[in-house]
């Protein structure tokens, strides 16, 4: 599978009480797809992924999910920098028949570039759908190097790489 066009990541709105905004997550999701997006990513960085509690991150993968329809691809976020909370939410995702993942450098850790390949190696051999890197060192301290990532190209099912800044 190939992604193209402009996929967009999801915030992920709250009530006045602190709980997630079902319906206007549904309806931010609705007007992505009024706009023509390609896709898009719930559960990134810009849609809370890190203050998030793992019930309320699965929840918004399967409000995602069901709201698209199969009209565009949900790419759902997965990182971690716990490598089994990580493999958890993919498997979610990829139980949901999401169209694939993102998964985000080990935040926080610094780990070592055999430990950011033994992270997504784990990862990609835990789901049956594509996977697709996330490379954030301003947020993650690390940089994973070129030949990391030539390395994790072994696995099929991971099939891009995001780069940030």
């Amino acid at each position: 599978m190939m992604w193209s066009g402009c996929i967009t990541a999801v915030v992920t709105p709250f009530t006045k009480d602190g709980k997630i905004d079902e319906n206007g997550f549904a309806s931010n999701i609705e007007y992505l797809i009024s706009k023509k997006v390609s896709g898009i990513i719930p559960c990134g960085t810009t849609g809370e992924s890190a203050t998030l509690a793992w019930e309320e991150h699965k929840r918004i993968i399967e409000i995602a999910i069901k709201t698209a329809a199969g009209r565009i691809p949900v790419i759902a976020g997965a990182g971690s920098n716990n490598t089994q909370e990580a493999i958890t939410i993919a498997q979610h995702a990829d139980a949901l028949k999401a169209d694939g993942v993102l998964c985000i450098v080990p935040y926080y850790n610094k780990p070592t570039q055999e430990g950011m390949y033994q992270h997504f190696k784990a990862i990609a051999q835990s789901i049956s759908i594509p996977l697709c890197l996330y490379n954030l060192p301003a947020r993650c301290v690390v940089n994973m190097q070129p030949e990391t990532v030539e390395r994790l190209m072994e696995f099929d099912n991971i099939i891009g790489l995001k780069e940030g800044n």
